[in-house]
């Protein structure tokens, strides 16, 4: 036991010191070349330097290592309670229909007003269209929530989640094949992932909606633990299945819907980081899972926002890209080398 403890204070350790890492080096690396130095002086020593050089760190590369580090807490802390909730491996953020409610409402706005000709001041804003997108996924939240309530099997949920995702998937391809292709080609964009452009006010909602997240999923730990090991056994110590599903979908949604407002449908971070947690943790108790998604998620998706960019180039490319190339490798070892997930 006390062997274990000490593992799991080395990972704990070593995933915040390479989160700290990650996040400077995002800082750091670039199209334009910047010194630690002048990094430094951009926040004590302003009058040093170059104005340039302020306003790429300030307005472009710090938003951004901040998106990406609130983005990768909130998909993978989301991810571990679906997985839990539904006692199912593969379920991840969106398994609600967060993200295509939040799509559905993308389209509509931007795909939408293209195939009246609605001509819309400031129409592809990154304020409009993360609006668009809020009001999507808080619309799909509303409908998990009344179902929710009014079902008890969680299975019928889960169902109820996968037909929604499909109509509203539909109606979103009904959309793009009678909009222009202005329009279309900013919604593709858009589905695939979009770390930069959030001022720091969004980023302020972003860090408020994630923190309150999280501290739902604090005080449900105990009953994370608990579902566990069956609702069966959960009733029969006292949890009410059905408060305790409707807390954990807000907190999910809230989580899951501003990073989709904000950044797009990010895939990946979700369903393969409480898996890498279970991995390099060997244990199933949320006190654990719940730091170490927090600490990998923040790691993994500041690793391939670096990448992402390209160093030393000018070319960026989507994150869902990246992360795809960086996940499917890791997800197939995962699977090679664990015949079966941890869960007990």
């Amino acid at each position: 036991m006390a062997h274990n403890r000490t593992h799991t204070k080395f990972y704990f350790a070593a995933l915040s010191f390479t989160a700290i890492l990650f996040f400077m080096l995002d800082i750091v690396l670039g199209s334009v070349s910047i010194s630690i130095k002048e990094i430094f002086d951009v926040f004590f020593s302003a009058d040093k330097v170059e104005p340039y050089i302020s306003n790429i760190i300030i307005n472009f590369r710090l938003p951004r290592a901040c998106v990406a580090l609130l983005a990768g807490v909130a998909l993978s802390v989301s991810g571990l309670q679906m997985q839990t909730v539904f006692r199912n491996p593969l379920a991840d953020p969106y398994i609600l229909g967060v993200s295509s409610g939040a799509s559905l409402g993308v389209a509509l706005f931007l795909l939408g007003s293209s195939i009246f000709s609605i001509i819309l001041p400031t129409l592809v804003s990154n304020f409009c269209i993360a609006s668009a997108a809020f009001i999507g996924s808080a619309l799909t939240l509303f409908l998990v929530l009344i179902v929710s309530i009014r079902i008890r099997d969680i299975m019928t949920v889960l169902i109820f989640g996968i037909m929604f995702s499909a109509a509203a998937t539909a109606i979103v391809g009904l959309l793009q094949y009678m909009s222009s292709e202005s329009a279309l080609k900013t919604f593709v964009v858009w589905t695939l992932g979009n770390l930069g452009g959030a001022t720091f006010g969004e980023i302020k909602i972003m860090f408020i909606l994630t923190l309150i997240g999280l501290m739902i999923v604090i005080f449900s730990i105990k009953k994370l633990n608990v579902l566990l090991l069956g609702d069966v056994y959960a009733q029969t110590v006292g949890v009410n299945l059905k408060f305790t599903r409707i807390i954990i979908f807000i907190s999910t949604s809230l989580l899951t819907g501003q990073v989709v407002a904000f950044c797009g449908p990010v895939g990946f971070i979700g369903i393969a980081v409480p898996h890498i947690a279970r991995m390099f943790f060997r244990r199933a108790d949320h006190r654990i899972l719940f730091p170490a998604c927090i600490l990998l998620g923040a790691n993994i998706m500041l690793f391939c926002d670096i990448i992402s960019q390209f160093p030393g180039s000018n070319m960026v490319i989507p994150i869902n890209i990246v992360v795809a190339f960086v996940g499917i490798p890791v997800i197939i070892r995962i699977i090679l080398s664990n015949k079966k997930i941890i869960h007990e």
